[in-house]
């Protein structure tokens, strides 16, 4: 099992979740960014910095995804393709995508995309709190249980 970190748009709280969690359970661990992040001195964590670009990160991080592994994203379509591959992925809110779940993700992404293409403004997502990093800390330490439990 590897846990990839889409780190281009990820918040600071989520990237200090996940590195204890990587230290603490010793699972190899890559924050992919088109710039250079800062992160502890580790065995089991690095940072791999890629092209600027539209979705590079994700491109990367799906090259090397292997079934099993884990992948922290906002980016729904690339939560449904690591689903699709026989990963598994939450988002710094601390939702997990699963195969029975993915599918109304999409929909709703898809829908609020062409809302916006036609000048439709929707509700203000509410700003990352302490009760976000709470709901990522707790779906990531189940899940990362739960993969660790099965190697």
């Amino acid at each position: 099992m590897h846990l990839w970190i889409d780190a281009d748009a990820c918040p600071l709280p989520v990237k200090t979740i996940v590195c204890k969690a990587a230290e603490r359970l010793q699972i190899q661990t890559t924050f992919l960014a088109n710039h250079w992040i800062q992160l502890p001195a580790s065995k089991v964590i690095r940072v791999r910095q890629v092209e600027k670009g539209f979705d590079v990160a994700d491109y990367a991080i799906l090259a090397d995804l292997e079934a099993g592994d884990v992948v922290v994203t906002q980016d729904i379509p690339l939560a449904s393709e690591v689903v699709s591959r026989g990963g598994l992925a939450i988002n710094p809110r601390g939702t997990l995508y699963t195969a029975d779940n993915m599918h109304g993700y999409l929909v709703r992404r898809n829908r609020a995309e062409e809302m916006r293409a036609i000048g439709f403004q929707g509700a203000p997502i509410e700003p990352y709190g302490k009760k976000h990093s709470q709901a990522f800390a707790n779906a990531l330490d189940k899940v990362l249980h739960q993969c660790t439990r099965k190697l």
